[in-house]
């Protein structure tokens, strides 16, 4: 898989793409990401790429013409096609189910919107999708994008040691993850349930999903209704 995220703020991202399974699915070859800095595409000598709304208003919009260039000088270097995607408070919420499908694709294009937003004509004639993490808004896409990448790595095959693991993760079936205990079985009182050391793996199995579902239904009954 190929990764190309465009922002105002690359150097957000180094700290980020640069540790744990991140920078371990880099050096397995299992993802190349690269990020771009907006400004290099703008045609203004000040590398400037916001500007004041047609029609008044508050605040400052992203132009379209350095996101176009920036998405058409990527598109020219890729192989295959790539899906656009815009992070923004006004999009689609991002779930498991959507990571999952981003997993699988070749080539992801994120553009990190700012300011007061983009260009309606970045949204109509440009991005194929609109994302957002969550019913809150941020000062930009930036932190979105790294959610977005973090995510969707670990769901490239390969990528995580025990490939298992991922089939018991929360929001796998529309279910919270079940409680896990680690050793020691007594601390400070606290004892791991029996059933988890009994050895009985049938057991184990039921009681698990059990829990599961108990969680979900008091903490996120939403799902259950999926």
């Amino acid at each position: 898989m190929r990764i190309d995220i465009i922002t105002i703020f690359p150097e957000m991202f180094s700290a980020v793409l640069g540790e744990s399974i991140i920078k371990r699915a880099q050096q397995k070859g299992r993802v190349k990401i690269f990020v771009h800095d907006l400004r290099d595409y703008s045609l203004d000598k000040h590398r400037k790429v916001d500007d004041r709304p047609f029609g008044g208003g508050s605040g400052m919009l992203m132009q379209a013409q350095p996101i176009f260039a920036a998405v058409e000088k990527i598109k020219k270097k890729i192989r295959g096609k790539a899906k656009v995607i815009l992070l923004c408070p006004q999009g689609d919420r991002f779930t498991q189910s959507k990571a999952k499908a981003l997993s699988r694709r070749r080539n992801l294009i994120l553009i990190c919107g700012h300011y007061e937003g983009v260009d309606e004509r970045v949204r109509q004639y440009l991005v194929n999708e609109e994302i957002s993490i969550g019913d809150y808004v941020l000062t930009g896409g930036e932190l979105a994008a790294m959610v977005l990448v973090d995510s969707v790595v670990r769901l490239i095959p390969g990528v995580l040691g025990d490939k298992n693991s991922l089939n018991f993760e929360s929001f796998e079936g529309n279910l919270l993850e079940y409680p896990q205990y680690s050793r020691p079985a007594k601390f400070r009182g606290y004892a791991v349930p029996e059933v988890l050391i009994s050895g009985a793996h049938d057991k184990i199995l039921a009681w698990r999903k059990l829990q599961a579902l108990k969680r979900t239904r008091l903490r996120r009954p939403d799902l259950l209704k999926k």
